[in-house]
Order: C-alpha cells, then structure tokens, then sequence
C-alpha cells in the first residue's frame, strides 16, 4: 500500500458497494482492498490533516489505520457503513496521537501549518498569517477529545450520533465537548471579529 491517496478510482462512489468490497478484502482479495483505498483514502488523509495538523503525520496515521483495517476486516459485520467503520479507526489513530503528543512534546515546539499565501497586500497577509497562527495555538489548547469532537462537527459537518459512535462516548459527551471547544475558540479568536 503507498503512502499516497490517490482519487482515481469510481468517484468515491460508496454504500452497498463498499459492504461487497469489504467482504471480499476480508476474504482476502487484495484488489478489493485497494479500491476501498483508493475510494476512502483522500477523505481519510483530509481528515487525520485536520486533526492533526501535520501532513506527514496524517499520511503515516491514515496507512496505519488502513494496515488495522485490513487486520480487523474479518471482524468488520457491516452493522455501520465501511466509512464509517474507517471513520473509527482513523480518529481514534489521531486521537492516540495526540494524546501521546501531549506527553511528550511542547506545544511551543509543534510546527504550525504555513497559512497560505495572499495575492493581496502585505498586511493582509500578516493579518492572515497573525490569525492562523492565533487559530493553531487555540487548537493546541483544546484538548485531544475536544478537538476531535469539533473537527467531526464543525469541519466534517458529522451529526453528533455519529461522532457519538466514532469516539465511543454519549451523544450528549460529544455535545459538552464542542461546546467547550466553541467557547475556547471563540474566546480565543476574539480579537479577530
């Protein structure tokens, strides 16, 4: 399997199509596998990106997630679509992560994500860059259930019963933590309204 999510394929077609696929990769068919890569891996990658923050750290999350995929493909039932059983494995990868980057790193020390670049005017572009850089701290502030709580809520437009099941907690646990992230966030950014 590459390291690169490729979106060839079918479009990102999914659903009844993913459930014979799955079947059949648990059976043992690589090329079955490697369509549901092909099919999720972009998606996958966008979302370990967002919470993590870090490219080359999502790219070795997401191949691990898949690598577990593959493993626990036979233990896969199909009760949740295969996304979202992939929706699963990819945060909670993430979330380890960045639980274990807690631990371990300052968040001082943690690259922050260049802010892209402006056609417009230079204060625009520090003005840009300012509030990125504003954004990236109050992230690192939430902590790693909170963050991944807002990133499915408000990044990836997931309601909360499926978030629910992803993180495995309460739809009302999920509730509180986005709050919790919105009010930190907002506080934070407030300067920049």
């Amino acid at each position: 399997m590459s390291a690169r999510w490729d979106a060839d394929g079918d479009g990102g077609a999914s659903g009844a199509g993913d459930q014979l696929l799955a079947v059949r990769a648990a059976e043992g068919d690589e090329e079955a596998f490697e369509v549901l890569v092909h099919r999720h891996g972009p998606v996958m990658l966008q979302l370990a990106e967002r919470l993590l923050g870090n490219g080359a750290e999502a790219e070795d999350a997401v191949q691990d997630a898949f690598v577990s995929a593959w493993r626990k493909l036979p233990e896969f039932r199909g009760e949740a679509g295969f996304a979202t059983w992939l929706h699963r494995i990819v945060t909670n990868r993430c979330l380890n992560l960045l639980r274990a980057r807690r631990t371990t790193a300052d968040l001082d020390t943690v690259p922050e994500p260049a802010a892209p670049e402006h056609q417009s005017s230079p204060v625009r572009a520090a003005e840009s860059h300012a509030a990125a850089d504003d954004l990236g701290r109050a992230m690192r502030a939430l902590s790693a259930e909170q963050r991944v709580c807002w990133v499915l809520r408000e990044i990836e437009g997931l309601p909360y019963e499926s978030i629910a099941s992803t993180v495995r907690i309460s739809p009302e646990a999920v509730r509180a933590r986005v709050f919790r992230a919105r009010r930190v966030l907002t506080e934070a950014m407030a300067a920049w309204r």
